[in-house]
């Protein structure tokens, strides 16, 4: 299966930008060994508009989770339980869409498969980065029985 985060808003150099790339290659690596052959990151600029935006989450393949604040909460045990539902169900690929300062289109949302919330908070972009890659990793930790996460 094959991950893709499509996020609004660059991430620029700088401590998040390390932190999230750091978690991103953990999650690439011992990715491989849950069945995730790939992961992917594409952003575009805020400044763009709403109808590139909706062009842009148009290219999500496969299961498309919207991050949203209306979206339900999981536990990182059953966020890992969602992707190891489409692993073992064949889905190749699963896409992670990331909104800029307004959220997601109601059009995004309508056809996402998911709306995942990281919480009652707002959090801005560059932080929701950091806190989806860890979540990945978390979750490819659970997957393959890693000590990452502990119960």
């Amino acid at each position: 299966m094959k991950l893709a985060v499509l996020a609004v808003g660059k991430l620029k150099a700088g401590p998040e930008k390390a932190l999230a790339d750091a978690y991103l290659m953990r999650a690439e690596g011992l990715g491989r060994k849950a069945g995730i052959s790939k992961i992917t990151v594409a952003d575009m600029s805020e400044s763009l508009g709403a109808a590139e935006e909706a062009r842009f989450f148009g290219q999500a393949r496969g299961f498309a989770i919207a991050l949203d604040e209306r979206g339900k909460s999981l536990t990182s045990l059953g966020f890992a339980e969602v992707l190891r539902r489409h692993l073992d169900g064949g889905t190749p690929d699963v896409s992670f869409l990331i909104g800029g300062p307004d959220g997601h289109s109601a059009e995004t949302r309508g056809k996402a498969g998911l709306l995942l919330s990281l919480g009652a908070m707002t959090w801005p972009h560059r932080l929701v980065r950091v806190l989806l890659f860890e979540q990945i990793y978390r979750a490819v930790t659970i997957l393959v029985n890693h000590p990452y996460h502990r119960l």
